[in-house]
């Protein structure tokens, strides 16, 4: 199976760009709906979206394609390659040009997008349709698709990440099966460790934070981290689940050879994504990674037999275990907009037509993002993708919620990780109180 980069690494490609654009707090948008358009006539409305390798734009040409034969009276102006700050520009300037629906690779901005005005609430869209989200979206997407009551996003599919493993290497190391909980996984990561000299022939798992994929958001998924309270101050100096993440992963990087050790490795291992990634070539055995690595890992040929599995969950969450961290794509209906009726019904095309959410998932090889479609009998993919179609299912299956500054607090706790994995922090409890300080001063600035 071949499939696209994710929407999670084209986010980190513009990560910073994006980081700035989140910060500004001027308002983008207007409060009022704009919704007066007759949608029943002909009409034009503009479609923003990031994709841009070859077989994406098809995928999305045909999605429009699709669209325009149920509704032959709107046509859809698209506009690919969109990052989002170009988005926000455009956003806040209007004009004829300017996209009337539009579609982000980052979840973080949805915070920003709904509590500027810059994206129309679709709460009373979904209720005119007759369309409730809560039973049409999988949980953690319905989640990171609206910030304070305001649903100004729907998801466009979604990433899921799960556990890659390599079979040969698990049977010479007598492992009969993946590991499900915290415990069993950290033994598999030494088990199937083997040294040479000062550093390693095969590392069983790559825990620092600099790895692939192996930040903390994605870490502390698999704890279930409440990240802010009901009045919207940061809890991770008061959640349990934040500081056992922290904890574990800190101990996993001292068992196998401490963090300049693993660091010297890594300076040493493949691009992510390249053909020499790490887990590819067999350095490494175990990868936390998104459904996108299975098209990746099967056309570098690697030498071994690749499972794939949920990624394991603490000791005391055993009874979870199947669930993991969802993000993906949102799109949304531009505030500014005169024609958000039609704009409307190609949203709902093609964030809630099972058909559509199918076939676009089959071209773009990234999970459905409907209930009803993760079930459908027209998906095409390997028997081993149904692992991350099962875990986007999971009513477990957590997210980072919204805020209003974006991913910043997130950037927060990341740099603790860094932090604290390399020795530079060694007292966590205050580390923990220092960054959740910093994230609420970052937000009540934002606000």
């Amino acid at each position: 199976m071949r499939t696209a980069m994710p929407s999670s690494a084209r986010k980190a490609a513009f990560a910073l760009t994006v980081s700035a654009v989140l910060v500004t707090t001027a308002c983008t948008g207007q409060t009022s709906s704009g919704a007066d358009d007759d949608a029943s006539k002909e009409t034009t409305i503009n479609f923003w979206h990031a994709w841009s390798a070859d077989s994406e734009v098809e995928a999305v040409k045909s999605l429009v394609a699709g669209f325009e034969k149920a509704y032959p009276n709107i046509h859809v102006n698209v506009v690919g390659n969109m990052t989002d700050d170009k988005i926000n520009q455009a956003l806040r300037g209007g004009g004829d040009k300017a996209p009337d629906v539009i579609s982000s690779f980052t979840t973080n901005s949805v915070g920003r997008f709904c509590s500027s005005d810059a994206l129309v609430d679709l709460n009373p869209f979904f209720t005119k349709s007759g369309i409730d989200p809560d039973t049409t979206f999988p949980a953690a997407m319905n989640e990171y698709t609206q910030f304070d009551g305001d649903r100004c996003a729907a998801p466009l599919l979604g990433d899921a990440y799960g556990l890659y493993y390599n079979k040969t290497a698990f049977e010479k190391a007598g492992i009969t099966s993946p590991p499900r909980t915290w415990s069993e996984f950290e033994a598999a990561a030494k088990k199937l460790t083997i040294t040479q000299g000062s550093t390693y022939k095969q590392l069983g798992f790559m825990p620092n934070y600099h790895g692939w994929e192996t930040t903390t958001e994605h870490y502390m998924g698999q704890f279930s981290p409440t990240y802010f309270d009901e009045s919207g101050k940061s809890t991770i100096a008061t959640d349990p689940a934040v500081t056992e993440a922290f904890t574990l992963q800190k101990q996993l990087v001292d068992e196998l050879g401490g963090y300049r050790k693993l660091e010297k490795y890594r300076a040493g291992l493949g691009d992510e994504w390249g053909p020499k990634h790490p887990f590819q070539t067999g350095q490494v055995a175990m990868q936390l990674d998104g459904e996108w690595r299975l098209g990746m890992a099967m056309d570098a040929k690697p030498g071994f037999e690749i499972g794939v599995a949920p990624l394991p969950v603490p000791d005391d969450q055993a009874d979870q275990y199947g669930k993991g961290y969802i993000t993906g794509t949102v799109a949304g209906i531009a505030a500014n907009s005169t024609k958000q009726n039609a704009a409307w019904e190609f949203l709902r095309y093609i964030t809630t037509d099972t058909d559509a959410v199918v076939g676009f998932s089959n071209a773009i090889h990234n999970v459905p993002s409907t209930l009803a479609a993760l079930k459908s009998p027209k998906l095409t993919y390997d028997p081993r993708f149904k692992t991350f179609l099962d875990i986007a299912a999971n009513p477990n299956s957590t997210t980072a919620p919204s805020s209003v500054n974006g991913g910043v607090y997130l950037a927060t706790i990341q740099q603790l990780g860094y932090d604290y994995e390399s020795g530079k922090v060694t007292d966590l409890t205050t580390g923990l109180a220092d960054a959740a300080e910093q994230i609420d001063t970052d937000i009540a600035q934002a606000k």
